[in-house]
């Protein structure tokens, strides 16, 4: 007798299994332990160490590519702005562009902050 026959002759003989439920939509657990689990309010609530500790993990994520941004564009360039001139390293010159841009965005967001927070100051008096 082959494998595959001795396959087919347990395949026959096993007792049939019994027929669940249809597939269908997905019911409700009944019981009242499974629900506690998936419940919206027995989740861990969030905090702002939670949240601290997730900014600090994404801030040197960052830091790490930007070691790795700066280690290969070590190439020094000629760099020129309002009538000075000088010699940095690419990653530098780009690093020094992207503060900038970065400190510019802030200025611009507080004043408009405190443009909206005045607005609603003299809107409830």
């Amino acid at each position: 007798m082959s494998a595959n026959d001795l396959h087919r002759t347990r395949s026959a003989s096993a007792e049939p299994s019994v027929a669940g439920p249809p597939p269908g939509p997905a019911t409700p657990s009944q019981n009242p332990a499974d629900q506690a689990v998936t419940s919206p309010a027995s989740r861990v609530p969030r905090t702002r160490t939670g949240a601290t500790w997730f900014g600090i993990c994404v801030a040197a994520l960052i830091l790490v590519v930007l070691i790795v941004f700066m280690l290969q564009n070590t190439r020094s360039v000629e760099v020129t702005f309002l009538g000075m001139h000088g010699n940095l390293p690419l990653a530098m010159a780009l690093l020094v562009a992207a503060v900038g841009a970065a400190i510019l965005t802030m200025v611009i967001g507080a004043a408009r902050i405190t443009q909206l927070r005045r607005l609603t100051r003299r809107q409830h008096h």
